[in-house]
C-alpha cells in the first residue's frame, strides 16, 4: 500500500509516541488533583504547554489544548464572536474547512450574525484588497485559513491579517502544521487553530492559539480548566504528543517541505502529462507541499479512487471530513468549477516519509485508473 492520504491523517511518529507512553502508563494523574500524583501531572501539562507556546512564538498562557481541529475552530469563531463583540458581523470565505462555516452559520442562525463570504479565485485565492472591502465598523471577526485542506492553496496570511486592523483575526492552520511557518506574531494573527493528527501525533488532541487581549466566551462549561477557556479534564498524554510533534516538525520543516516539494512537483508534472483528462486545482505554485489536487472530467472521482485502491494507491476525494458525502465539494464549486466536474476530483497527500518511489508508483498508476474508469463509462 502507497499511503497518500496525509491531510486526512498521519502515522503516529514514534519519537511521539515514546513521549507519551509514560503519562498513559504511570503517569496517569488528573493535573487538578491537588495530590502528589496530580501535581505531577500538571506539572507535565505546564511543560507541554511551554512547548506548544514556543513552537507558535507566544506565550503560555496563550494556548488552550482541544479536542482537536474541530473544537479549536468552534472555540475561536465562537468564542471571540460571542465574548466581546464589536458587532455582529463576520468576514470569512467560502472554501474553509466545516468547522469554521458550521460555527459561523450557527452564530447566524442563533444569534443575528451577518456573515460575509468573501469570493476567491480560480486557484483559491483571496484578494487581501476584496478584504479590506469588506470590514465595516461592526465587523468582529475575520476566520480565513492558513492553507485549504482539499486543493492546498496557501494564503497570504500576513498581508491579510495586516488588512484586518485590528479586527481579531483567526485562521485555521490545521492542515499547516507541519509545512509553512506558524509563527503568530510574524503572521499577526489573533487566533490560530492546530490538530494534532496532521502532523504526526494521535487523533483526540489539538490546540488552538487565543492571544491574551481577546476576551473568549468558553463552548464547554464545567471546572474552569484551561484557564476557564475549555473545561473538562486535561489530556496530560495528548498535550505531551501535541507537543513533541510540533517541536519535531519545526525543526525539520525546511529540508522536509523542500524535498517533499519537488517529489509533489514531479508527481504532478508525470499526472498532467500522462492522463490527458487531468486538471490540476488549487493555485500552481502556493500550495501545501504535499498536496496535488486533480478533477478528471468525464470520470467519477470516487470510482477512480477505487480504482486507484485496487492498485494499492490510497488517497480521497477531498476533506475526510466529507466522507461518504454525494455532493460536490464546497471548495471547488466556490472556485468555479461545475457541481459535475467537482465530483471527478481526487486528492493526493504526501507525507514526510513518501518516497520518490512511491510518488513515481502513483503517478503512473493515475493513468491506468482514470483510463480503467474512463472505458466503463463511469
Amino acid at each position: 500500500m502507497i499511503y497518500l492520504d496525509n491531510a486526512a491523517t498521519t502515522p503516529v511518529r514514534r519519537e511521539v509516541l515514546e513521549a507519551m507512553w509514560p503519562h498513559l502508563t504511570s503517569g496517569f494523574g488528573n493535573p487538578s488533583s491537588h495530590h502528589q500524583v496530580g501535581e505531577a501531572a500538571a506539572a507535565v501539562l505546564r511543560e507541554a504547554r511551554r512547548s506548544v507556546a514556543r513552537s507558535l512564538g507566544c506565550r503560555p498562557g496563550e494556548v488552550t489544548f482541544t479536542s482537536g481541529g474541530t473544537e479549536s475552530d468552534n472555540l475561536a469563531v465562537k468564542g471571540i464572536a460571542l465574548g466581546a463583540p464589536r458587532g455582529r458581523h463576520i468576514v470569512t470565505t467560502p472554501i474553509e474547512h466545516e468547522a469554521v462555516l458550521d460555527s459561523c452559520d450557527y452564530l447566524r442562525r442563533l444569534h443575528g450574525f451577518e456573515i460575509t463570504l468573501l469570493p476567491v479565485d480560480a486557484a483559491g485565492s483571496l484578494d487581501p484588497a476584496d478584504l479590506a472591502r469588506a470590514l465595516r465598523p461592526d465587523t468582529t471577526l475575520v476566520s480565513v485559513h492558513y492553507a485549504n485542506n482539499e486543493v492546498g492553496t496557501v494564503q497570504p496570511l500576513a498581508e491579510l491579517a495586516a488588512v484586518a486592523q485590528g479586527v481579531p483575526f483567526h485562521t485555521d492552520g490545521v492542515q499547516a502544521g507541519g509545512w509553512l511557518d506558524l509563527n503568530v506574531k510574524a503572521l499577526g494573527v489573533d487566533a490560530l487553530s492546530l490538530s494534532g493528527h496532521k502532523l504526526g501525533a494521535p487523533p483526540g488532541i489539538g490546540a488552538v492559539f487565543l492571544r491574551g487581549r481577546l476576551v473568549i466566551e468558553p463552548l464547554l462549561h464545567g471546572g474552569g480548566q484551561e484557564r476557564g477557556k475549555r473545561s473538562g479534564a486535561e489530556n496530560v498524554a495528548g498535550a505531551v504528543a501535541l507537543a513533541v510533534a510540533l517541536r519535531l516538525a519545526g525543526e525539520e520543516r525546511a529540508l522536509t517541505a523542500q524535498r517533499t516539494s519537488a517529489l509533489r512537483d514531479e508527481f504532478i508534472g508525470t499526472v498532467l502529462r500522462e492522463t490527458p483528462s487531468a486538471r490540476l486545482t488549487g493555485h500552481p505554485t502556493d500550495r501545501l507541499p504535499g498536496t496535488a489536487s486533480f478533477v478528471f472530467p468525464g470520470t467519477s472521482g470516487e470510482a477512480v479512487l477505487l480504482e486507484l485502491e485496487a492498485r494499492g494507491i490510497v488517497c480521497s476525494s477531498g476533506s475526510a471530513c466529507a466522507a461518504g458525502s454525494s455532493e460536490p465539494s464546497h471548495v471547488l464549486t466556490a472556485m468555479g468549477l461545475s457541481a459535475d466536474v467537482a465530483l471527478t476530483a481526487v486528492r493526493f497527500t504526501l507525507g514526510a516519509g513518501t518516497s520518490a518511489a512511491e510518488a513515481a508508483e502513483a503517478a503512473a498508476s493515475v493513468r491506468a485508473a482514470v483510463a480503467a474508469v474512463a472505458s466503463l463509462g463511469t
